[in-house]
């Protein structure tokens, strides 16, 4: 089941960003893993849906917002006892939005990141827009290398087609 996270989930979805990240340690990203997850502020911004699981409880969430009429995927998060499930791929189909297309930034060379979002219909952006744009300078400014990140967008259906 998916639906609209509530605030008392917040630090919850936190603990499972963190989990989530555990495995970039096995592909030499371990500054990766120790990432602080979305500051309860920024959780609390934006439109956030979670998977529920079988005790009712978060597994994963997706917090998207506007960016230059997007829907952008700030962070998609699943932990990893539920991963490979299609959980991330239901959040995804959860928030597209008619002929709205949907962004997200992501790593390139990681299998679950630029190769996964591609199996899912997402292409990478040749030249981003002022938004996406901003938002690459700001992950550059916390020490993402921009030349390990890819900006991605998945079109609507009928502009795919």
């Amino acid at each position: 089941m998916i639906r609209v996270a509530q605030p008392a989930e917040l630090p919850y979805l936190q603990e499972i960003e963190n989990a989530s990240g555990e495995v970039f340690r096995d592909v030499g990203m371990p500054e990766i893993a120790d990432d602080d997850p979305m500051s309860l502020e920024d959780l609390a911004e934006h439109e956030v849906w979670v998977a529920v699981g079988e005790e009712g409880l978060p597994v994963a969430f997706i917090a998207i917002g506007d960016v230059d009429g997007a829907t952008h995927i700030h962070q998609i998060s699943v932990h990893p006892s539920h991963a490979r499930q299609g959980i991330g791929a239901a959040l995804i189909e959860h928030v597209k939005r008619g002929e709205r297309a949907v962004t997200l930034t992501t790593f390139r060379d990681v299998p679950w990141n630029e190769p996964y979002y591609e199996r899912l219909g997402f292409r990478a952006v040749t030249e981003t827009s002022p938004g996406l744009a901003e938002i690459m300078r700001e992950e550059a400014s916390r020490g993402l290398d921009p030349a390990t990140r890819v900006a991605m967008i998945l079109l609507p259906a009928q502009v795919r087609a």
